[in-house]
Parts: C-alpha cells; structure tokens; sequence
C-alpha cells in the first residue's frame, strides 16, 4: 500500500483497482502501513547516528570491527552487536538475528576458513576488509585469498548499520562485483 500510495503516487481508487478491494478498504489500509512504518522507524536515522558518533570514534569502532572480523574473532564481533541485531546475506533468504544465532553462523560458516573462491575452507584464513561507503553508511569490501592469484579477491560487501555505538545491522552482498560499483579495488595485492 505505501509503495503504491506514497511511493509510485497511485491514487485511492486506482490501487484500489490495482488490488481488487473498495477505496475505503484502500485508504484504511493506507493508514494502518503507515501508522506501522512510523513505528518500526529508528529514534535516530543513520546519517545522523554517524554524525552523532563523529569521524574520529566511528574510525575507532569499524577499526575494532575490521580487527576482529580478519582474526575471527566471533566474541569480539559478537560484543558489538546489539541484542536484536541481524546478520542478512540479499538476496538470499538467510538470516541470523540475536548473538546467538550470529555466534553460530559467524564459527559455522563466516570463520570455517580460508577463502576458495566461492566458499571458505577448513584451516588457516586470510581475510582482509576494506572500509568505504554505500548508500551514505559504512560499508566494507571483504576479501579472501587466493592461492592461485596470489592475491586477495572479493566476495561480499558489507554494509554496517550502528545504533549508538554498537552494530544494529550486517547486510552481506555476497556478490563480488558490488565492491568496485561502489569504488573499492577489484582485488588487493598480497602485502594488503
């Protein structure tokens, strides 16, 4: 309904048409996504979130993220998060909200290894990030090594989303071409 109402500037009677259902069903629907929307919204947008934190602390906080993600520390990411925080890989279904579910998929899947070029493997990991912007948030450029190309290649983008000073928000683009769309190296050289 917001998408038609608001977004596209369908009027009443015709997303009433668009979804087979009468204009006072329409508008009344329109109110309810509405009155919904404004209570999911955050008390702070992230741009004034980053603004609120300054350049100097957020460089401290995604430093310490950047740190803990090439160690595999699954603990210290885990202590930044905040308690409803979700770990989303568009556009696949998967997801992981709270520390729990986070802590295992970070040493199940994230952690198992180095990279191969579509997956991580068993043993030692080399792992670097990259830190950038998209969509006007922190974003990183993860890259794994590759033995065969003596260097380390992207596989995901990340895009942080903070509440305070803790991470609300990983979404994952698992999907190597979104780094230099968004102005990062297509790969970095082994001293990286």
């Amino acid at each position: 309904m917001l998408i038609l109402r608001d977004v596209l500037g369908f009027s009443a009677r015709e997303t009433a048409e668009t979804l087979d259902t009468t204009v006072a069903s329409a508008n009344s629907a329109l109110q309810r996504a509405r009155k919904a929307a404004e209570e999911r919204l955050p008390a702070e947008s992230q741009q004034q979130t980053l603004r609120t934190l300054g350049e100097e602390r957020l460089r401290e906080l995604v430093a310490a993220y950047v740190d803990a993600w090439e160690r595999g520390d699954v603990e210290a990411i885990v202590a930044m998060l905040t308690e409803d925080a979700v770990v989303a890989m568009p556009p696949m279904p998967t997801w992981y909200r709270g520390p729990e579910a986070i802590t295992v998929f970070l040493r199940d899947f994230a952690f198992a290894g180095p990279w191969t070029g579509d997956r991580f493997e068993s043993g030692r990991r080399r792992v670097r990030l990259v830190r950038g912007r998209a969509s006007g948030q922190v974003a990183l450029g993860a890259y794994g090594w590759d033995e065969g190309r003596g260097a380390y290649v992207p596989y995901a983008l990340q895009v942080l989303a903070l509440r305070g000073e803790r991470i609300a928000d990983v979404t994952g683009f698992v999907t190597p071409a979104a780094l230099p769309a968004v102005g990062m190296p297509a790969e970095l050289a082994a001293d990286a």
